[in-house]
């Protein structure tokens, strides 16, 4: 076996020391979201910019140059994942060295901080409260993106989606999104024509014990394979460390499958970050590949698994179990008829598989003219209601239910949303992949048992982090590149 060179593995050295300081970062994060005392969010905005600047600083080291040439020099004595390595270590520097270190710090702080202010503005239905915080957020967003476009060569919006979707531009993905926007009202009115013919599905009553709830969900994520920690927060989500995944889940006493939907979702998240390979873990080739493939693995099990007429066949008891559920409402055939409920509704979380990619496409929208200055922050709210009222045909009834039910923006995840309406696309043509090659998977899922399907998606996706492209990575677990064809193939089949 050839010896890397020195340089490489200097290299190997500082990214897996800044790997170490995300995690840290990733356990604050954590912690802001789930049980820190709220005196606490000035301090910890503080700590978190600290922590950001360090992670920035690791790349300005003007070592870190030299080592990245005198690698690529030597590229020969590299293996395979080595080289691949080098390509995602020379991306991040390239990011890293665009934008100015106390730039870094300013957007970490004031996210940490609006992000704050965000949770007490939507319990108050209060954008106003929100706005200048959320104007100073935006400022340094544009100032990201300016730095990074300058590098990449692409525009504001692209360099901003490049840090969640590496190399995907908005000139890959806005076709697909416009040709669904067109898509879909025809395809809702003709879903709410079946509907109307279907009885309607027999509620669930009653209040719902929260603690049954999350006992729940750690089950359902348990039998997955996930043993991590499950905890409750305003916004679901999976966080934490390399080697201490985490997932949060809503419960709501009212709605039992708020808790549902959120852990099935984080939970496919959390297998992902499991399986990614274990070898590079600390480095840049070892990271999840972009936020539509993680979107793919928590969408597979939320959508393409959790509403499967089989798996529902194994859930229906695991539920009336959990609440001391009785009668029809609580068998598989009324989840299957509550599941295949489409609704015009307001709350992207809580969204249908059909009109799910209504929620992204609007965000994806006022996000674009917000970072290219073509739509004040102000004008936010009629133009989030006008958005909705055009490709849903419903008018949000306050900004809670509108503008303001989201913690991206507030938080500094502009640049995001398209992955949510890819991944779900990757879903559905990951699904019919593991069904062509596992014909006996609905049979499983009935039982459940969901080793296989874990370790197709592990072998397929996991394994790979950022070692193939997210093209490649499709092509060699499908045959063929995402095709959204296949995602309303599906749809059609689930609802019509």
């Amino acid at each position: 076996m050839t010896t890397p060179p020195a340089a490489y593995l200097a290299l190997e050295r500082q990214f897996a020391r800044r790997a170490g300081l995300q995690g840290a970062l990733g356990i604050l994060n954590w912690d802001s979201r789930t049980m820190m005392p709220a005196a606490s969010a000035a301090a910890r905005a503080d700590q978190v910019a600290a922590l950001e600047g360090a992670i920035h600083a690791a790349l300005l080291d003007p070592r870190v140059d030299d080592w990245l040439d005198s690698a690529a020099g030597n590229a020969h004595l590299l293996d395979d994942w080595q080289r691949a390595n080098l390509t995602e270590m020379r991306r991040e520097h390239r990011l890293a060295t665009a934008v100015p270190a106390d730039l870094v710090e300013a957007n970490a702080r004031d996210a940490a901080r609006c992000e704050v202010v965000w949770r007490t503005a939507k319990a108050r239905n209060d954008y106003g409260l929100l706005l200048p915080h959320l104007r100073q957020v935006l400022a340094h967003q544009r100032e990201i993106a300016a730095a990074n476009a300058a590098v990449l060569d692409c525009g504001l919006y692209d360099a901003l989606h490049e840090i969640y979707e590496p190399g995907s531009r908005v000139a890959d993905y806005g076709p697909i999104f416009d040709d669904y926007a067109a898509f879909l009202p025809g395809f809702l009115a003709e879903v709410e024509a079946v509907q109307d013919q279907e009885p309607a599905p027999a509620p669930f009553q009653g209040l719902f014990d929260v603690t049954a709830q999350r006992e729940l969900v750690q089950r359902l994520a348990g039998v997955l394979g996930f043993a991590g920690r499950v905890d409750q927060s305003l916004h679901a989500f999976c966080g934490g460390a390399t080697g201490d995944v985490r997932i949060t889940t809503r419960l709501d006493p009212d709605n039992f499958f708020k808790a549902l939907k959120s852990g099935l979702h984080e939970a496919g998240h959390a297998l992902y970050e499991m399986g990614r390979p274990a070898a590079w873990a600390a480095q840049p080739v070892g990271l999840a590949r972009g936020l539509a493939v993680h979107e793919s693995q928590s969408l597979t099990f939320d959508m393409q698994v959790g509403r499967h007429p089989r798996f529902l066949e194994w859930l229906a008891p695991q539920l009336a179990a959990a609440f001391g559920g009785q009668g029809v409402a609580w068998t598989a055939d009324n989840l299957r008829r509550r599941f295949r409920r489409v609704e015009r509704s307001f709350i992207r979380v809580d969204a249908d598989e059909v009109t799910y990619p209504a929620h992204v496409i609007l965000r994806w929208r006022l996000e674009q003219a917000l970072i290219q200055g073509a739509m004040d922050l102000a004008d936010l709210p009629d133009a989030w209601n006008q958005g909705m009222r055009e490709l849903l045909g419903i008018t949000p009834p306050d900004t809670a239910m509108g503008c303001l039910q989201d913690i991206h923006w507030p938080s500094g995840a502009w640049g995001y949303f398209p992955t949510y309406t890819l991944g779900a696309m990757m879903a559905a043509q990951l699904f019919q992949a593991a069904l062509t090659a596992m014909p006996d998977l609905p049979d499983r899922l009935a039982r459940g048992d969901f080793a296989g399907l874990v370790a197709w998606l592990g072998e397929n996706v996991h394994r790979w982090g950022r070692y193939l492209s997210t093209r490649d990575m499709m092509v060699r677990a499908t045959g063929k590149p995402l095709d959204a064809g296949i995602f309303k193939a599906h749809l059609r089949a689930r609802y019509l």
